[in-house]
């Protein structure tokens, strides 16, 4: 069963998919003022991949 977001007035936001679209407007950003590809490096700063990591709770199994 497919599920549609009702029309008219109704606003519907996904916090995820707004961060993921944030995020990947980043990465374009980045990309674009690159001298050739990012380096993986470069990829976790601007996912800032070091900060998610060492948010409590963040990889631990509970």
């Amino acid at each position: 069963m497919t599920r549609v977001a009702p029309l008219g007035g109704g606003l519907v936001q996904d916090h995820v998919a707004l961060a993921e679209i944030e995020l990947c407007g980043e990465l374009i950003i980045a990309a674009s003022a690159a001298q050739g590809r990012l380096s993986l490096e470069n990829i976790d700063k601007v996912l800032k991949v070091a900060e998610a990591c060492t948010e409590p709770g963040v990889g631990s199994r509970p």
